[in-house]
């Protein structure tokens, strides 16, 4: 995580990303395994969420807890900070929403 000019790119940077923001909004569901968050975002590639799941992780957004299982098992959760950024990730929601009005409108 790298401290912008301004708090909101700082906050943008963090959550920018291919489906960072659905993720967190998913997680706040409640925990997930790798393959049921794959399932839940069939437009990105493994390699894109591995890589966004261990950015989020780095940011301090989630937790990863591996299972010393065979087959391997990891779950992600939130972690308090990103719980804390539930809401606005929900205004965020909600003004995509009008965007999406404005852009149906017009055609």
């Amino acid at each position: 995580m790298k401290k912008s000019y301004c708090p909101i790119d700082t906050f943008i940077n963090v959550v920018k990303g291919k489906r960072k923001a659905t993720i967190i909004l998913h997680l706040f569901q409640g925990d997930k395994r790798y393959n049921e968050l794959a399932k839940l975002l069939p437009d990105i590639s493994e390699r894109m969420l591995t890589k966004q799941l261990k950015e989020l992780e780095e940011d301090g957004i989630i937790d990863r807890k591996a299972y010393p299982e065979v087959p391997p098992r990891v779950e992600y959760s939130l972690t308090d900070l990103g719980k804390e950024i539930h809401p606005y990730l929900k205004g965020m929601f909600r003004g995509g929403i009008l965007f999406e009005k404005r852009i149906d409108e017009s055609l």
